[in-house]
């Protein structure tokens, strides 16, 4: 639910801060106090397209906060870890920044997001209605998940199963047709790998060849450099006129003489002793490495000409040898795959024929379904509509095939095979028609309750906004829809902007919008009525400004009746 909302600076108004409960609230007020700049704002939060235009006159930006909690969900924790936003206690504080210049700055729990993905996650929040904007009860195409939603769990399994088959098939489908109608890229294809295949296996590389090419390279470039400083060491330590290990030896022999007389003698005499025999074994190497030492001039070459060609292999295939190597290993298993195409055409075939059969059998299954479904929601909501006044008309859910796929020719989806649109007639004689071509405003009114009421508990959004949906009905038919706005109040919190007297009596909540002029600009004030309050407020929007008694009496039994219903 939206438990807070915080603006500043947006359209008329300065600053602002609501405080929103569960269950209903109506937002009421004078044409142009702002009832719907805030339902604006709520949008804008939920991802809606914002403009500079929103910013107040004079400002720099407009600022927009809101607090949602939310029941904890799989497809929701799978869109905010997908997006690194951290859950907070199933709570998201959701920011949008508008600047003057067009720049927007969204943030969901401090992480910035996308436009995009602010409306992702505020379609799982709020669930905006107004006069012509019924987001997906219009969108014939999303009639059939709200099909699936009121199915049983069978249903719901039966298409999972179903999914998962379709997605194997559509996939092998793909890969056969690409076999079975790409030959002259495969013949390409072909010729390519030969070659890579040959040349990779006649450089006949190894594992850390070249990390031990460069070594070797490195000593043959810098021979003379090694030869003199080998040299000049094996004769610091054995040289014949200033031997160094000599002058050691000289000085272990003579501690050696007193090692005895002192701890600390002892010791030093033990060190120079080691040292003295590292030392010789050092010369030793000293004098191993001279002896063995050789410079190759052609060796040198063909270790350089062996480098470059290395380097070239790797500006063809990947940055180091293990790649190259890598490679080799997957074009051949390619190479294998197309020289043996028609093979592996035939094992497509046969394995796509077997899933596609087996798809098929499960969208039946599911075909079956949604009619047992569709009887039990066509019943259903007929009945809501009774409670609305509109007994004489009709629904329908129609079923129609998907369209073909041209590749495959046959008409399976990822839903199945059924194509489905809810059709209505509003009038005796009048034929069904697509929900989508309803015109009358009071009867699109009352036919999208009647779903909202069997739909909000189960889509799982903790938000609903009606935004004047009342209009063009009153009398009887005012007081069944604010029975049945407040019926899905029950299950997910509800924020109504209304001019009905009936509506306002049964919200739990009422916000009183008004506007301010100070004689040099207007802004926005909301103020939470109390119940004395309430029954002025319901009074007006019975008879206007001028309250009179009678009206008072009015307001005050519709909020009695309202009470009553409640319990």
């Amino acid at each position: 639910m939206l438990e807070s909302l915080k603006i500043k600076d947006f359209a008329i108004i300065q600053k602002l801060t609501l405080e929103f409960n569960q269950g209903m609230t109506v937002l009421t007020g004078e044409t142009g106090a702002g009832k719907s700049i805030i339902i604006d704002a709520v949008g804008l939060l939920a991802g809606g397209r914002g403009s500079s235009e929103f910013v107040r006159y004079g400002s720099k930006k407009c600022v927009l906060e809101g607090q949602f909690s939310y029941k904890r969900s799989a497809a929701l924790t799978a869109l905010l870890e997908r997006n690194a936003i951290e859950e907070e206690d199933q709570t998201l504080l959701v920011q949008r920044e508008i600047f003057a210049t067009g720049r927007n700055v969204c943030r969901i729990n401090g992480s910035m997001v996308t436009i995009a993905v602010l409306k992702e996650i505020g379609m799982r929040l709020i669930d905006i209605h107004g006069q012509n904007e019924h987001q997906e009860l219009m969108v014939p195409e999303n009639h059939i998940h709200l099909l699936d939603q009121f199915g049983p769990a069978e249903l719901s399994s039966k298409k999972e199963a179903y999914r998962s088959v379709f997605a194997e098939y559509r996939q092998l489908e793909k890969e056969r047709r690409n076999w079975h109608d790409n030959e002259q890229e495969l013949a390409q294809r072909l010729d390519i790998l030969k070659y890579q295949v040959e040349e990779i296996k006649a450089a006949n590389l190894k594992v850390n060849e070249e990390e031990e090419l460069k070594e070797e390279e490195q000593k043959l470039s810098n021979h003379q450099t090694i030869v003199e400083a080998l040299s000049l060491s094996y004769a610091a330590l054995q040289g014949e006129e200033s031997s160094g290990l000599d002058l050691v030896g000289r000085a272990m022999e003579n501690m050696d003489s007193i090692a005895e007389m002192d701890d600390t003698f002892k010791q030093i005499s033990e060190t120079i002793s080691a040292a003295f025999f590292q030392l010789q074994e050092a010369s030793s190497d000293l004098y191993r490495e001279m002896d063995h030492l050789e410079y190759d001039e052609g060796r040198l070459n063909d270790i350089e000409e062996r480098l470059n060609y290395i380097q070239q292999l790797k500006r063809k295939y990947g940055p180091s040898v293990e790649t190259i190597l890598a490679h080799y290993d997957q074009a051949r298993q390619e190479l294998d795959k197309i020289e043996n195409r028609e093979e592996q055409v035939d094992m497509l075939s046969k394995k796509t024929a077997q899933l596609e059969k087996e798809a098929k059998k499960l969208a039946e299954d599911l075909t079956e379904l949604r009619k047992q479904t569709a009887v039990k929601l066509e019943s259903a909501i007929l009945d809501q509509l009774k409670e609305l006044y509109m007994e004489k008309a009709q629904f329908s859910v129609v079923f129609k095939k998907a369209k073909s796929e041209p590749e495959t020719g046959n008409a399976l989806t990822e839903m199945g095979q059924d194509k489905i649109e809810f059709y209505v007639s509003t009038n005796p004689g009048e034929p069904l028609k697509p929900l989508a071509r309803v015109a009358s405003g009071g009867e699109l009114s009352r036919l999208m309750l009647a779903v909202k009421t069997l739909f909000s508990n189960a889509q799982g959004i903790t938000s609903i906004i009606f935004d004047e949906v009342d209009t063009g009905v009153s009398g009887r038919v005012a007081q069944a829809i604010a029975d049945k706005i407040y019926s899905v109040a029950r299950h997910s919190q509800v924020l109504c902007i209304t001019h009905l007297p009936q509506v306002a009596a049964t919200a739990d909540q009422h916000l009183y919008i008004q506007k301010d002029t100070d004689g040099e600009r207007t802004s926005t004030r909301v103020e939470q009525l109390a119940e004395s309050k309430r029954t002025e407020e319901i009074a007006r929007m019975l008879s206007g400004d001028e309250l009179t008694q009678l009206t008072l009496e009015t307001a005050s039994e519709l909020l009695k009746l309202a009470k009553r219903k409640k319990k």
